[in-house]
Formats: structure tokens, C-alpha cells, sequence
């Protein structure tokens, strides 16, 4: 770690288990490690935890579902694609998960500081840090449908109230969609557990 830590300003880091210190305001590759990436998003609860379950909905899960989808809608999706998916929210495992109407009222700026610390996220391990834009597309278009599965199946939404706002969920295999009509909640050490395990398969492989 560099020095730029030591300044007596005010503070604008985050101390992470592992002992990285992560600067919010310039975030460096060097400073990111995956078991603090694992560790925070399965505690941050999506749908600000008002969720159905034993469980909160962690952002690990989230993580998990919507890589699931776009290797499921994307044969020719290769590991750097899946990866990038499964990261498409790992910056929340440092600034929470906002739900999308306080993002949209926050406005821009919020979406800056959050892309720069995806940027350093994808530097770290290997990912582009400008992604083509099918791939873009196909990450939100996962986004939706498991944002659909999420809401209808622990959120309380309707499905006529989930279509209006996420869209008609389609295009996904039998298999896939059994799984998200079963959708529930896992403990925090078993979504961290997958979480890692599934970038471990796509990183190292």
C-alpha cells in the first residue's frame, strides 16, 4: 500500500479485513482484493433487506443470478464476460446498495464514483475497463430479469407491478428459470462461499 493513506485530511478510504486500505476517491487496482469483494457484498442486503426469508437477499446472490443469466443467454460468452458480470456490482461491497430511485435522486455524480471504483475492480483482475456494448446490454438485460425473479419472489412485488417495472422476463432455459422461480435466500457464509467459488472457476481457469 502507498503512502497516499498516511495524509492527516479528512478520511476517504475504507479499511478492509484483509488490511488493504481502499481510497474512494482514487481507488487503485493494488488496493482491491477479492476476499474483501466476497466478504462485503454477502452483507449488503438488496431491496434494503425487505425481503421474505430467514435471510437477507445479499448483493453476492444477486451477483450470482444475474452471471447465471448471461452465460445462460450468451453461449458465446467467454470467462472475461462472465467475470464481468459477476463483478457488475462489485462496488457495493464498499458503498452499499442503493436501491434505484435514491441512485436516480442522488443523480450523476453518484454513478461516477461508482464506475471508477468498477474501473479499478476490472484493472485488478484482468477485466476490460471499458466493456463492448453487447456485452453492456446483455449485463443489464440479466440486471432486469433478476431483478423480476427477486422482486416477485422475495420482495412482495406482483408480477403485473414487477413486468412494469423490470420487463417481461424472457429467453431463459427451462432449467435457469425453474431455479430463479425457487429463489430464496442463502446464509452470508454460503453466498460468500459460491460467490468466491464461481470467480475462483472464472479467474483462474
Amino acid at each position: 500500500m502507498s503512502d497516499r493513506h498516511d495524509s492527516k485530511s479528512t478520511r476517504a478510504w475504507q479499511r478492509m479485513l484483509s488490511g488493504r486500505r481502499l481510497d474512494l476517491l482514487d481507488p487503485q487496482p493494488e488496493d482491491i482484493e477479492i476476499l474483501d469483494i466476497a466478504h462485503g457484498l454477502a452483507r449488503v442486503a438488496r431491496w434494503n433487506g425487505q425481503t421474505t426469508g430467514e435471510h437477507a437477499f445479499s448483493v453476492a446472490e444477486h451477483a450470482l443470478i444475474v452471471e447465471a443469466i448471461v452465460s445462460d443467454q450468451r453461449r458465446d460468452a467467454t470467462k472475461p464476460d462472465q467475470l464481468a458480470a459477476l463483478l457488475h456490482d462489485a462496488p457495493e461491497y464498499v458503498i452499499g446498495d442503493l436501491i434505484s430511485p435514491f441512485k436516480t435522486a442522488i443523480g450523476l455524480d453518484y454513478k461516477a464514483f461508482e464506475l471508477r471504483i468498477l474501473a479499478a475492480i476490472h484493472q485488478r483482475f484482468g477485466v476490460a475497463a471499458i466493456l463492448q456494448p453487447h456485452l453492456t446490454a446483455a449485463i443489464k438485460t440479466a440486471d432486469q430479469i433478476a431483478a423480476y425473479y427477486e422482486a416477485t419472489r422475495l420482495a412482495g412485488f406482483t408480477a403485473a407491478e414487477a413486468r412494469l417495472y423490470f420487463g417481461e422476463p424472457d429467453g431463459l432455459s427451462s432449467g435457469l428459470t425453474r431455479t430463479l422461480e425457487k429463489l430464496k435466500a442463502s446464509p452470508t457464509e454460503e453466498a460468500e462461499r459460491r460467490f468466491l467459488a464461481r470467480f475462483e472457476e472464472l479467474y483462474r481457469s
